[in-house]
């Protein structure tokens, strides 16, 4: 029987989304934004030279047919990556109103999201006076700190030492739909984080807030603060069943490695292996040797995301696309006659772009495990229609399969 294994790479767009000039990085439209586009200009013209030299080194993804993607996706010129494609290739563009993780996540699933998500305002401060109250009630103290937009590193320096001081927590938004929670995991307890997160999250998936976030970190004021790898995302649940549902419910077994249990609130999966990228490669190698026939595998890595594309941060994207091709040369080798992996992502996040939230992009479908060729421009539920086409599993949704 076929196995499928659905590899996000968390934030590698590919340009050219139809509707970017309706998405902004504060007052810029994303038109003109390409994550991998710009990062393979900036290696060829030597800008990205730390802890790596010379142009984008992908040889493995090039094979599977990105460069074609990328061609086939945006206008955006870029040197190499020209190699004939030994795979099935194309893009992908998203239906649903949002360039967030949840949103792309559950679209590549079979499910465009249903409804507006809600945005808490760019201010100071960012959420209403009774939800900040009922989220220092929960907690225990007599207050929040943060109530704004704010990247996750920079809150810490500026309110790591007086959290520690008072107990209280950092509550801070962003671009997303999110409400994210920091907090010392050992002053504050990440038991207690994870618990208060969990508290709250109906309240806020109630007003459309797509996920609370647990932010936990350690350190100090003198030796500076750190997140950890304890994130936990409390995200809404799915309105309707998704690919990991169809699996399941014709019997098949569903594999989730990285944020997938978190996003998709663990429906429809029965194994969850979390953390670094460099262990979440371990697992997704892992399965491809004992996944189980007619299963699923649905993993993401995160940082390509979380460490470069909001930090904004070139080198560190092309090492990590690096270290992730290399990864991949050793994973392909293992898959079996039969298998289906497709490589895809969820959104964009261009690390030349102005601002730090994430970009309105196409993504790549690469596909190893079929014979070659083009699938075209596609929707991202017809991804989730095509691995349950692969796998013989009846699909809902409004997605097609291009296989």
């Amino acid at each position: 029987m076929p196995r499928a294994f659905l590899v996000v790479m968390d934030s590698v767009g590919i340009g050219g989304a139809p509707d970017a000039g309706t998405f902004f990085n504060g007052d810029l439209p994303d038109l003109g934004a390409n994550t991998l586009a710009h990062i393979v200009q900036a290696c060829a013209a030597g800008q990205a030279e730390e802890g790596r030299s010379g142009p984008l080194n992908v040889p493995n993804m090039e094979r599977l047919g990105l460069g074609a993607a990328m061609r086939l996706a945006s206008s955006v010129p870029f040197p190499g990556l020209d190699d004939a494609p030994q795979g099935r290739w194309g893009c992908a563009a998203e239906l649903s109103r949002g360039k967030d993780t949840p949103s792309g996540h559950w679209e590549l699933a079979g499910l465009p999201v249903p409804w507006d998500w809600h945005y808490f305002p760019d201010q100071a401060p960012s959420f209403p006076e009774d939800l900040s109250a009922f989220v220092a009630e929960q907690a225990g103290t007599d207050g929040i700190l943060g109530n704004c937009h704010a990247s996750g590193t920079v809150i810490l320096d500026d309110l790591g030492a007086e959290h520690m001081r008072t107990g209280r927590p950092i509550c801070y938004t962003s671009a997303d739909s999110v409400f994210q929670i920091a907090a010392h995991e050992e002053t504050f307890g990440l038991d207690r984080l994870l618990k208060l997160c969990e508290t709250v999250a109906p309240r806020l998936h109630a007003m459309k807030v797509g996920r609370v976030i647990a932010r936990p970190f350690l350190g100090s004021a003198k030796e500076g603060f750190t997140r950890t790898t304890n994130r936990r995302d409390f995200a809404i649940t799915p309105p309707a069943p998704v690919l990991t549902n169809w699996v399941q419910g014709a019997g098949g077994k569903v594999h989730a490695i990285g944020k997938i249990g978190d996003i998709f609130s663990m429906t429809g999966i029965d194994t969850l292996k979390k953390g670094a990228d460099a262990h979440l490669m371990k697992h997704l190698i892992d399965a491809v040797e004992t996944a189980e026939d007619g299963s699923l595998t649905f993993a993401n890595f995160v940082e390509f995301d979380t460490l470069y594309g909001h930090t904004r941060d070139i080198s560190g994207y092309a090492r990590a696309l690096e270290w992730f091709d290399a990864e991949l040369g050793r994973l392909l080798p293992r898959l079996r006659p039969g298998d289906m992996l497709v490589l895809t992502a969820d959104h964009g996040n261009d690390p030349s772009w102005p601002g730090s939230d994430h970009t309105r992009e196409q993504v790549p479908v690469l596909i190893a495990g079929l014979d070659a060729g083009p699938v075209g421009q596609v929707k991202f539920a017809d991804v989730g229609a095509s691995i349950a086409a692969h796998l013989d599993v009846p699909a809902q949704g409004p997605g097609k399969s291009f296989l």
